[in-house]
């Protein structure tokens, strides 16, 4: 069993930053790729980005790219989303989420934990 939880959301102006934490806790040893998701009200929960177990391969949505960087730190069992010139449209419930594979994938389905999410709102 793995436990991760979120941190970092809040209200931000366009152009601002957040920066998402998500700790993990639990059988962590065996803790495999990791991943951000987002969901705004009445849409379809969407991939952010994604990292290996090892940290040594990231991918990021297109939507977010040059934007957001996905990091982990595996002596802290934490995930990070560094989010920086934020627009209205990435406001969402931002969820972590961990799967047993090394690597990532961008589709929810196969992430078998998850945290509670944090709300990011940015302003404009």
């Amino acid at each position: 069993q793995v436990h991760l939880v979120e941190s970092g959301g809040g209200l931000v102006q366009a152009g601002g930053s957040l920066r998402l934490s998500c700790a993990a806790s639990g059988r962590t040893f065996s803790s495999g790729a990791m991943g951000w998701f987002r969901q705004a009200p009445g849409k379809e929960r969407e991939f952010v980005a994604g990292i290996s177990r090892s940290g040594g391969s990231t991918s990021h949505a297109d939507s977010v790219k040059g934007r957001f960087t996905i990091s982990r730190d595996n002596t802290k069992n934490t995930v990070y989303l560094q989010m920086n010139s934020l627009k209205p449209e990435d406001t969402a419930v931002y969820y972590c989420a961990a799967r047993s594979s090394a690597f990532p994938g961008t589709d929810y389905r196969d992430y078998a934990y998850w945290g509670q999410g944090t709300q990011v709102t940015v302003s404009s």
